[in-house]
């Protein structure tokens, strides 16, 4: 996930970047591979107790490097690598998120004797403009006034607004509100709404207004009956491209809502517990080993999962293997000293525009997975109570790097 990091501490990273350079082992560093790695790892304020890593060769399988390979460890958003695999594997790459309007009521000529349903299906990327689309389509099919009221309709989902294990700060902080009815974000004006349905309902209100629709009753919640008839409907992006944003960015609210997502569309209950179920049998299907494995949430917020280097490992070695998968994969990880959260990272070093990799920061866990080249697939977690953002991330900066030099 994106964290905030003080001012102080950035102005230390910058600092730390000629060290993180001049220090980095290199091809030309006497000893094996692996001890270049082992060493890469030995900074200060990092504990190898509470780190694991593993290194394989993409071509083989053959284990180059292993600490600690199946020490449950925190994963931070690394837990992310899980939810891009199971969306793009159970969902599929063109899916898409549908947002409705239906009718309650029927329509007297230009009149609609009834209220209208805005109903939600879980798209994070709902946004006034497709707010202003779904009015002009409703205008579209004659109606220019409505007796009753908006209904934001978010049943698909349960009415949790955050995922176990979260401290209280990383609502609204690290996530809007989660829902299955949220538009922009949850952001109304300056603010997030902590009732994003009602305020979906209500933008609706206004965009039916400038599209030429008078809605007589104020906006409210509530579920729409199995006798409303459809009026309009916006679709999301395919599922492809909020995978990549998700990953290149570290999007917890992504996260959040797919997993969700999966558990409404592959089990019915559109629930943070029966959509990592899904993810779950999907590692399982794969082959991943889950042994020290524990999923509680979809970003890796949550103080409560765990996950371990050779599960990570594992993971990255059965998508780059997966011809649907490894495009949407390769075009989702950020590239050290290039893009996402990689961009400022590694720059001027052998793993600048070679390593892709889906990084990881809160403050007990640093986290770096994926791949130097073709040729090595890798996994990095640092945990520390807290752990030292400075010193972690020159640690698994300095393993990619040598990886990528090798």
């Amino acid at each position: 996930m994106k964290r905030r990091v003080p001012a102080r501490a950035l102005a230390a990273l910058g600092v730390l970047a000629a060290v993180l350079v001049s220090a980095a082992p290199s091809a030309a560093t006497p000893g094996s591979l692996p001890s270049r790695l082992s060493r890469a790892l030995h900074v200060p304020d990092v504990s190898l107790a509470a780190s694991g890593a593993v290194v394989l060769d993409l071509a083989t399988g053959q284990v180059i490097y292993a600490h600690n390979a199946a020490l449950p460890l925190r994963p931070a958003s690394n837990e992310k690598l899980a939810v891009t695999y199971a969306a793009l594997t159970a969902l599929g790459p063109a899916f898409r998120i549908e947002t409705d309007v239906l009718g309650e009521g029927a329509q007297d000529g230009p009149r609609w004797a009834g209220d209208l349903v805005l109903k939600g299906y879980g798209d994070p990327t709902l946004s006034s403009a497709d707010l202003a689309a779904l009015a002009r389509q409703v205008r579209g099919v004659g109606i220019t006034s409505v007796s009753g009221r908006v209904l934001g309709d978010e049943s698909w989902f349960d009415a949790h607004r955050t995922a176990p294990g979260w401290k209280a700060a990383f609502f609204i902080g690290e996530s809007p509100p989660l829902s299955a009815l949220v538009v922009n974000r949850g952001r109304v004006g300056r603010w997030t709404s902590r009732n994003p349905a009602l305020s979906a309902a209500q933008l609706l209100t206004k965009a039916l207004a400038r599209a030429g629709v008078h809605v007589a009753g104020r906006a409210t919640v509530g579920v729409a009956g199995d006798g409303a008839v459809g009026l309009a409907s916006v679709d999301s992006p395919p599922l492809a491209e909020m995978v990549h944003w998700m990953d290149k960015v570290s999007d917890n609210f992504t996260a959040e809502m797919l997993v969700k997502e999966l558990g409404a569309v592959q089990a019915g209950k559109g629930t943070t517990a029966a959509g990592l179920g899904v993810v779950a049998r999907q590692l399982t299907d794969a082959g991943v080993p889950l042994a020290g494995v524990r999923l509680v949430d979809g970003s890796g917020l949550s103080l409560l999962d765990r996950m371990t280097a050779s599960a990570l490992v594992s993971l990255l070695r059965v998508m780059w293997n997966d011809p649907g998968v490894q495009p949407e994969l390769l075009a989702s990880l950020p590239v050290a000293g290039r893009t996402g959260t990689l961009h400022d990272r590694m720059r001027g070093t052998a793993a600048a525009g070679v390593v892709r990799a889906k990084t990881g920061t809160t403050d007990n866990s640093t986290a770096l997975s994926g791949f130097a080249g073709d040729r090595y697939v890798f996994s990095v977690l640092v945990n520390g109570n807290p752990v030292s953002w400075l010193w972690s991330r020159v640690a698994v900066d300095r393993f990619a790097i040598a990886l990528a030099a090798s």
